[in-house]
């Protein structure tokens, strides 16, 4: 099952390594990865495979939430479809 991860906030060093961790300690594998910062604001959208998580994805989805809170950005983890239906024009 994928899922689509959303990363937000101002630029500091340790995002990209908070996340990665936090994805390898759960056994998620990142697919696909996009990042850039946009006039100091850290912006992140990975497609991420959640079929050998160690938790299932409401419980995956708080726990990115505090990491996030941790490393002083936001973060969010929805399934793909969901977040596909979202973004339909």
């Amino acid at each position: 099952m994928k899922a689509v991860l959303t990363v937000l906030g101002k630029d500091k060093p340790g995002i990209i390594a908070g996340v990665s961790l936090f994805l390898a300690e759960h056994g998620i594998n990142i697919e696909d990865i996009s990042q850039t910062i946009m006039q100091g604001n850290f912006t992140m959208i990975m497609v991420v495979n959640i079929e050998n998580s160690d938790l299932p994805l409401g419980e995956l989805t708080a726990a990115a939430k505090a990491v996030g809170e941790k490393i002083g950005v936001t973060i969010h983890l929805q399934h793909e479809d969901i977040f596909n239906a979202m973004h339909e024009v």
